[in-house]
């Protein structure tokens, strides 16, 4: 089985903790392929720079259409992932929805770690029909550079607010592709189950694959056909013609 893991950024250092993130949660015999935009926001924290990176993340993933047997978009704003499961011929797993997903089935009520402004964060909740579930959504003062470039102080605070969201929420996702990998490391000293968005959407990917699910043939998910475009990538262009 080979899971795609794409950036929707172009900073290799969240590419590489991302596939790192991956790799550790992969079954034997899974083999995770990692991918960084040619183009594109450095890090998305802006409306702006979401709707630039949608077009690099879609330009990505059409490179690998066709090898690849699932695709996680590792991006916390689950950038383009509606778009990306109807163009895609494979599974599409956003690394937050999943993180969400999850924690559903590890308790009630659930909190959103983040870095930067909340309020993108509560919206994507709500877009996924979760919202009822979210007890609360917090954004630390940090920023994705930041925390790669401190990672033990980015870890510290982390972990307090963890502490404090665990007095609302039964489980914490962590909302950031820059924070890949921190929950494992974090969790013997939280008091409730740290998420991880990367580890999370691998393992449902996994399933979706073993499931063999056909792709919706109508309907707003069926792929694309006949579609025409000027300026795009040949393999996204491809992709939308239906070839």
């Amino acid at each position: 089985m080979r899971i795609l893991v794409a950036n929707a950024n172009t900073t290799q250092a969240i590419s590489a903790a991302c596939v790192a993130a991956a790799e550790a949660a992969a079954a034997p015999g899974t083999e995770i392929m990692g991918a960084t935009p040619a183009f594109g926001p450095a890090v998305i924290s802006t409306r702006a720079e979401n709707a630039i990176a949608a077009h690099a993340l879609l330009a990505t993933l059409a490179e690998h259409a066709g090898t690849i047997d699932a695709a996680v978009l590792a991006v916390s704003h689950d950038t383009a992932l509606e778009a990306a499961r109807q163009l895609m011929p494979c599974p599409v797993i956003g690394m937050t929805e999943a993180a969400c997903l999850t924690a559903c089935l590890v308790g009630g009520q659930f909190g959103v770690l983040t870095l930067g402004q909340a309020g993108p964060y509560e919206e994507l909740v709500a877009r996924h029909g979760l919202t009822a579930r979210c007890a609360q959504v917090l954004g630390l003062p940090l920023t994705p550079q930041q925390a790669i470039a401190n990672p033990d102080g980015a870890a510290g605070q982390v972990l307090a607010a963890a502490e404090a969201m665990a007095a609302r929420c039964d489980s914490v996702v962590l909302a950031g592709a820059a924070l890949a990998g921190m929950a494992e490391a974090l969790q013997p000293r939280s008091p409730v189950p740290l998420l991880d968005g990367i580890a999370c959407a691998v393992k449902l990917a996994e399933a979706l694959v073993a499931m063999r699910l056909p792709k919706p043939r109508t309907g707003s998910y069926a792929a694309p056909q006949g579609r025409a475009g000027i300026g795009l990538s040949p393999a996204l262009a491809a992709l939308l013609r239906g070839g």
